[in-house]
């Protein structure tokens, strides 16, 4: 099958070697997606409901690069350095996913790469060809 690597220009990409996004025919995974700009900047330090959607927006742009579309996500998962705020990330969570309803994960993490990262989320799609 076809293998599809999408990036979305974050200096990780590099230095790590991955892709955000990879699509094999039906199936495509988004890696784990931080709330950084293009140049590697934290976006809404101390404020986990917008980076939560910051994240997400990366996700729907690269699954709309790999040829799907948000109703396709069919698992995400999120990973919290403070799961007491579990109800913010859960919030912006919805805001995407209210109708669509994916099976969801929501960890706490010790830390993330970023210190003042408080999120990063992760989906997996399945697109009907």
């Amino acid at each position: 099958m076809l293998r599809q690597n999408i990036s979305s220009g974050s200096p990780y990409e590099e230095r790590i070697g991955f892709s955000r996004a990879v699509r094999i025919g039906n199936m495509i995974a988004v890696s784990g997606t931080a709330p950084i700009d293009s140049n590697g900047a934290t976006v809404y330090r101390g404020d986990l409901y917008n980076q939560t959607k910051y994240c997400l927006g990366i996700i729907e742009k690269a699954i709309k690069e790999a040829g799907g579309r948000m109703v396709d996500v069919i698992r995400t998962r999120v990973l919290l350095t403070d799961i007491t705020n579990w109800r913010e990330a859960g919030k912006a969570h919805a805001e995407y996913f209210s109708d669509i309803k994916p099976a969801i994960s929501i960890y706490g993490v010790n830390k993330l790469i970023g210190d003042d990262w408080l999120v990063e989320v992760e989906a997996y799609c399945y697109v009907k060809e």
